[in-house]
């Protein structure tokens, strides 16, 4: 099954890659899945914020992209588990440089309390209009 929804429409692979893992849930899902199968719901309860639509249209994605592996039981209740085909294993390998980039130049910086110039985070003080205290 090819990759991606833009056949032939890519620049470099990294375009090709970004359409892959692109919205805001997916490298989460794909995180989640990388210890165990889980079901929906344990994959709803783990990332606080997304609602089931979103969820299930991300699932729905990475499933056609053959990076998650669909799988119904057939039970009563029924019951789906997602988990990650070697694709999607080789897919976590790949981002695995890129979470490190982030841990070293993201996290470790807000640990350090360093925020670059200009930068404002979450927990700073901002008066919301230019020129009040």
């Amino acid at each position: 099954m090819p990759i991606g929804r833009r056949p032939g429409a890519y620049v470099c692979g990294t375009d090709a890659a970004m359409d892959v893992i692109g919205g805001k849930w997916k490298v989460l899902i794909l995180w989640e899945l990388i210890e165990r199968p889980r079901r929906f719901g344990e994959l709803r309860r783990e990332l606080p914020g997304v609602t089931e639509k979103v969820l299930a249209a991300q699932l729905r994605e990475l499933e056609a992209d053959g990076i998650v592996h669909r799988e119904a039981y057939d039970e009563v209740p029924p019951r789906v588990e997602y988990s990650l085909t070697p694709r999607g294993t080789s897919l976590n390998d790949a981002l695995a440089p890129l979470a490190a980039w982030g841990r070293e130049n993201i996290l470790d910086d807000r640990a350090e309390g360093s925020a670059a110039a200009g930068e404002v985070r979450e927990d700073d003080d901002v008066a919301l209009v230019a020129g009040r205290p």
